[in-house]
């Protein structure tokens, strides 16, 4: 399962940003303007509030659990998005906790 996380951090961190510099080279690298464009419709305005608060969400997780390195986290959900964040957050929680194999007896 930890693969699928790893593809799915790696996805993640891929498809907003065909969509982010689409909208950087019409509009510009105004935070401004893309908060505007977040928020145009109902629509948008529904899909990126859910998107603001499951962020609250992981980030409230994240510290309930003293999750190591959270800031990297937290930090990867701001520039690049929880699409990324979560899945490398469970891809490296489970590295963490996988059994590790016994070296053959030589």
């Amino acid at each position: 399962m930890k693969n699928v996380y790893l593809a799915m951090s790696i996805v993640g961190a891929i498809v907003p940003y065909v969509f982010f510099v689409e909208h950087f080279a019409a509009a510009g690298m105004s935070p401004i303007a893309l908060l505007a464009g977040a928020f145009a419709n109902s629509a948008a305005s529904g899909f990126a509030a859910d998107v603001v608060l499951s962020s609250v969400v992981f980030w409230i997780y994240l510290g309930a659990r003293k999750a190591p390195n959270r800031w990297l986290y937290m930090l990867i959900n701001v520039t690049i998005g929880l699409s990324c964040a979560l899945p490398l957050y469970l891809y490296v929680s489970a590295r963490a906790t996988a059994p590790r194999a016994l070296p053959a007896a030589a």
